[in-house]
């Protein structure tokens, strides 16, 4: 039973971006992965070391002392079933859809409202799309 870091890992944000994949047999790396992917507004696909592929995006996560007692829960992309995976089962871990929310902070909004402001064309505090 591998032993987590009681300490989370520093942010990982800028190298796990779409498609980035982490291998679990490093049990730091797969506990910073998660911590990361629980923040990611994308789905994810968690393929487990018995060959299975669960795609979807992780809304709970919880972190014990042990890979053993760890898990994530993912609402699936295909269903609404809400699936739990330990830790310990994971194989590797895949950011494998789109971050709906990537450069759509405040500063990025602004940014985005002046360049349009100064171009002379219509800056709209109406929020876009999303796409």
């Amino acid at each position: 039973m591998s032993e987590l870091v009681q300490n989370p890992a520093p942010s990982l944000a800028p190298s796990l971006a779409q498609g980035s994949v982490i291998d679990a047999s490093d049990a730091q790396a797969l506990q910073g992965a998660l911590n990361e992917a629980f923040g990611y507004r994308g789905d994810v696909t968690v393929e487990t070391k018995d060959g299975r592929r669960i795609e979807g995006y992780i809304f709970d996560l919880r972190s014990g002392v042990s890979l053993d007692d760890s898990f994530v829960r993912i609402l699936t992309a295909t269903s609404e079933d809400r699936i739990v995976v330990r830790y310990a089962e994971i194989g590797s871990l895949q950011f494998s859809g789109r971050d709906t929310a990537a450069g759509k902070s405040w500063e990025s909004w602004v940014r985005k409202y002046a360049d349009k402001k100064r171009a002379g064309e219509l800056a709209s505090i109406e929020s876009d799309s999303g796409d």
